[in-house]
């Protein structure tokens, strides 16, 4: 009958170390997968970086106030450390380019200069992968966070130190369309 006793009780222990140890692969499995969608994203948010001094350049021309904007952000992209403050940076650099494209159409020169013309279609390119590696990235982050806030993983993710990651969302202005006279 002991025999028994400790067969079940050394079963239900292995059937836990096991489970646990499950769990805690996930959790790996899943924080891999969202620093992996955040390199992705990354690089065609260098590729960004990379584009804007040209820009700088040629907007500086016709609008050098909306250029020097562009500079210093870019500078603050430098500086971040961390993913909150590279997401925080990036949707920065995300504004200003925005303004800089309604600015630009209040110069038709600048509108109808081929360099600019070429950087905005490859500008437009990026922003779409751009958008595309955003996708990824959330999709990734909301099912590692999930991971880490339900029962019984939750246990498992606070023991191990796993922690929510941030969402790359979209400000408040970035969801209003910008207005652009003609």
């Amino acid at each position: 009958m002991e025999t028994q006793y400790l067969i079940i009780v050394i079963a239900a222990v292995a059937a836990v170390v096991f489970l646990v140890i499950t769990m805690y692969n996930g959790l790996v499995s899943l924080r891999n997968k969202v620093r992996e969608a955040f390199s992705t994203m990354d690089v065609y948010l260098k590729k960004r970086f990379d584009l804007i001094p040209n820009l700088v350049a040629v907007v500086k021309g016709y609008a050098s106030h909306e250029a020097e904007t562009l500079e210093r952000v870019t500078e603050m992209r430098t500086k971040a450390k961390g993913l909150s403050s590279q997401i925080e940076g990036e949707q920065q650099i995300t504004e200003a380019l925005a303004k800089v494209m309604a600015v630009v159409e209040a110069y038709p020169e600048l509108r109808a200069d081929k360099q600019f013309q070429e950087l905005q279609q490859q500008l437009v390119q990026i922003e779409e992968d751009i958008a595309s590696a955003r996708r990824y990235y959330n999709g990734a982050v909301r099912e590692f966070n999930n991971h880490c806030e339900t029962i019984p993983n939750n246990i498992i993710a606070s023991i191990a130190g796993f922690k929510p990651q941030p969402m790359f969302e979209a400000k408040a202005d970035e969801r209003t369309a910008v207005k652009v006279e003609v």
